[in-house]
């Protein structure tokens, strides 16, 4: 009887878990033009630090010495590849103003704190659901360090 009983309550809850999901979801808005709030912004954050530091030091990488001509190199493929969605790299174009997640400016110290191979990974590979692709099948690894080392100048350079 009393197993009875627990398997009652569990059920209960369970439908109970359901109802409260079904409606936070049917007030949930999936749309790019609405501002993520305050929680989903802080668990979507941490989840994409935590995977990709675990992704990049799977990798073991080692990033080049930094270099003016690598930076520059890097800085060209940028504005091939790049400026579409992060504009100048400081502030975004109007279409990467238009995605959720916004683009981020690549100058800030949210973005700068990532370590290099951290910021290597995340071009290589892309973020799902971000909108930011992977170019690793487009461009080299040479090619990919080379935008590191341009995103590591953009502090020096005012957002617009």
């Amino acid at each position: 009887m009393a197993k009875r009983k627990l398997w009652i309550w569990v059920g209960v809850i369970v439908v109970v878990l359901i109802v409260i999901a079904a409606f936070v979801a049917s007030r949930a808005s999936i749309s790019a033009l609405d501002e993520p709030g305050h929680l989903e912004t802080a668990l979507a954050t941490s989840a994409k630090q935590h995977v990709v530091a675990r992704a990049a030091a799977k990798m073991h990488l080692t990033p080049p010495a930094y270099s003016d001509a690598a930076a520059k190199s890097g800085q060209v493929l940028f504005s091939i590849e790049c400026a579409a969605c992060h504009g100048n790299g400081r502030a975004p174009s109007r279409i990467g103003q238009s995605m959720y997640p916004r683009v981020p400016d690549l100058g800030s110290p949210e973005i700068q704190k990532w370590t290099d191979p951290e910021l290597f990974w995340i071009i290589q590979h892309g973020v799902r659901l971000s909108g930011m692709p992977g170019f690793k099948s487009m461009d080299t690894d040479a090619q990919l360090w080379n935008l590191v080392q341009y995103i590591r100048t953009l502090p020096q350079t005012p957002a617009h």
